[in-house]
């Protein structure tokens, strides 16, 4: 690796503002690429202007006059030799006066409008014109750059660092002449200086060979890494546990249904892991309702069997009880002793549960962020089961596997179904197991989209359905009064339903209460004692009421798809019919109206995962952003998929006969690529 202060012209003040952006090596100073182009190749005159149309005009200032009426405005008028236009300046220093005096000759470059005095351009970038003024030969890059770091300065660096012999290929050519795509150098070139003939738009789509090139090798590093990582775990010692002979096939004689295709398929993959010497890292994913958490039983039924404590871990406490007081029910009669940890129980149970664990009579745990804090000690950790994996950072995750020796198996847990795309990238380094089915039984979920206007009808169809024995979730997107967002908020809206439903016991539950109120208002929920919920999100996972059948939620149009769906799925958990509500403010964002469009339109979560990933990317879908995995720059999921499937497809061989060159291509493209790795 080259790095900056290597390049004798590079200035301390140019590199500490390289460094803002992430930039310490030449190589990666090259692969910081321009996110859009402008045409300076070409001038074109006053009259063959078009509106809405990028141009560079060359003329004299004949006007220009500060305005301050209505507001203060820098105003001039460019001149050439067919006619005359505006440059308007909302926004502008002295030396912008300076620069537009009449009789200046300028170079403009901007977006053609149409003004009160005909075309004009508003805040044009503005050149002396001079007699060693060329016309640019190539298209003119914009890149993303920090405050004190002109895009001047930036291009000059860029074209230095071309120039230094760091452009060599790092794997095989032959690997790129089969899917016909240029060489890394030739990529870099024509992306950091396009030549003027080429099409704007398939540039700026990045759907050009040079765009492909360089979106094939990241997702190629990205494949590399994981697979290198997915390698290493397999070179771990981990316990080996036999398979289950009495406590899995005991639970099953006593539970009231049976278990469908899907999870006895993936309780079979999943015992065969546990019988491996190295740990299972495997990511269990369902949608809402399709019975993960009984398949999480078994697991952990079969590390007891063998001798080892398995932890199982939930971001929130009420997903948390729900998980600790179905364990009971299911585990109880087997004489499993289970431990309750959490930040918010009282000192005295706390240490009691810690004794438990430290001495290993506690068999199964099942807690929050509790379980990996330094003071709790396992006395013989085998197994950890995270559920809503993608809610806890990487160092956590590690922080709970650090907790065994040797390393214990892992089997995290989602209900957002991950999209095929995603499957084969960001989660390329763990065994996938997928729950495919609901149970028999579950009606399907009639979800409605309706007006705020008539929030009047949606109260009476509230007043109905309890009325006749149902229970409802009413649910509101903040706790308290925000002037950002003038939201209906759950205080507020529970004194509103208390005075709306004066028959009716309510119940209020959020994040800022304490655990043991929020137990106690979901148990009184749970037991039917409270006929209407309202809530914030923070019921979004792990709630199960099954007589609860209508939920409203207010201003759905601010939530993301899978937020929707999950909260959805806390209805139709029983045999009645259920119905889902989703309140929205009349004026809706486009990005707003597609997604509720997707959630009205399917109850299937594969569908619903992908069409939020089209909408939000990887980043805000997984919460990558703490996952440790570096998000992906050039290449896209969606349109990418065949460059990913190629990747994909060679990555082993390359592994296996070209491991240097690896090395050399993981250098360039992942820093600190072995640490980077999802755990």
């Amino acid at each position: 690796m080259t790095m900056l202060s290597e390049i004798k012209t590079f200035s301390k003040p140019l590199i500490a503002n390289l460094n803002k952006l992430g930039i310490q090596t030449v190589q990666a100073l090259l692969l910081h690429l321009p996110l859009r182009y402008i045409d300076e190749t070409h001038l074109t005159e006053v009259r063959d202007l078009r509106v809405g149309e990028a141009a560079q005009v060359e003329g004299e200032i004949v006007y220009a006059e500060v305005s301050y009426k209505p507001r203060k405005v820098l105003i001039a008028r460019l001149e050439d030799a067919t006619g005359q236009f505006t440059l308007r300046f909302l926004h502008f220093y002295p030396s912008q006066i300076t620069t537009l005096k009449v009789g200046n000759k300028l170079r403009v470059y901007g977006e053609v409008r149409s003004g009160y005095y005909g075309y004009e351009m508003v805040h044009p970038t503005c050149k002396a014109v001079g007699e060693r003024t060329f016309v640019a030969e190539t298209l003119t890059p914009i890149y993303p750059t920090v405050a004190g770091l002109t895009q001047g300065a930036l291009r000059k660096a860029i074209d230095i660092a071309l120039k230094q012999n760091v452009l060599k290929e790092t794997l095989p050519a032959n690997i790129y002449q089969k899917f016909k795509l240029p060489s890394f150098s030739s990529s870099l070139q024509a992306l950091h200086n396009p030549p003027p003939h080429v099409d704007l738009q398939a540039l700026e789509n990045k759907a050009t060979p040079e765009w492909q090139r360089l979106a094939f090798d990241e997702l190629l590093a990205q494949q590399l890494s994981m697979r290198k990582h997915y390698a290493r775990r397999r070179s771990v010692d981990a316990p080996k546990f036999s398979a289950s002979k009495q406590l899995v096939s005991s639970l099953l004689k006593t539970l009231p249904f049976v278990l469908t295709q899907a999870q006895q398929k993936v309780a079979v993959e999943i015992e065969f892991d546990l019988r491996q010497p190295h740990p299972m890292q495997r990511l269990l994913q369902g949608d809402v309702g399709s019975g993960k958490t009984i398949v999480a039983c078994m697991t952990a039924l079969q590390s007891i069997e063998s001798g080892w404590q398995v932890a199982l871990m939930a971001p929130t406490e009420i997903l948390a009880e729900q998980h600790y007081q179905k364990m009971l029910i299911w585990l109880t009669p087997l004489n499993i002793q289970i431990a309750w940890l959490t930040g918010g129980q009282s000192k005295k149970d706390r240490e009691y549960a810690m004794r438990d664990i430290s001495n290993g009579s506690a068999q199964l745990i099942v807690g929050t962020h509790a379980l990996f804090q330094e003071a709790v000690q396992f006395k013989k950790l085998g197994l950890a089961i995270i559920d809503e994996q993608h809610r806890f950072g990487v160092q956590q995750r590690l922080a709970l596997r650090q907790k065994g020796q040797p390393e214990p198996h892992q089997l995290m847990m989602t209900a957002t179904p991950i999209p095929r795309t995603l499957s084969m990238s960001y989660y390329a380094d763990l065994d996938v197991s997928v729950i495919d089915e609901l149970p028999p039984g579950r009606t399907p979920i009639v979800t409605k989209l309706v007006s705020d206007a008539r929030r009047d009808e949606i109260l009476q169809r509230v007043r109905e359905s309890c009325a006749e024995g149902h229970q409802a979730y009413w649910v509101c997107p903040l706790i308290e009064e925000s002037e950002a967002l003038q939201l209906a908020t759950a205080n507020d809206t529970y004194v509103l339903m208390q005075n709306e439903f004066p028959e009716l016991k309510i119940g209020l539950v959020h994040g800022r209460m304490k655990a043991a109120e929020k137990q106690s208002v979901m148990a009184a929920f749970s037991a039917g004692d409270l006929q209407l919920l309202v809530a914030t999100t923070v019921i979004e996972v792990g709630v199960d009421v099954p007589n609860a059948s209508l939920m409203v939620i207010e201003h759905a149009e601010r939530m993301g798809l899978s937020q929707l769906h999950q909260l959805r799925g806390r209805v139709g958990r029983g045999a009645a019919k259920s119905t889902c509500i989703l309140l929205y403010q009349n004026k809706l964002s486009e990005t707003a109206r597609a997604r509720l469009k997707v959630i009205y339109e399917t109850n299937d979560g594969f569908a619903i995962a992908q069409a939020d990933l089209n909408l939000r990317g990887p980043g805000e879908f997984l919460g990558v952003r703490q996952s440790g995995v570096p998000m992906l720059k050039i290449a896209d999921l969606n349109r990418d998929v065949e460059l990913l499937e190629a990747a994909r497809a060679i990555a082993e061989k390359l592994l296996k006969e070209y491991p240097a060159e690896v090395e050399q291509h993981l250098d360039r493209w992942m820093v600190g690529a072995s640490q980077l790795v999802k755990v």
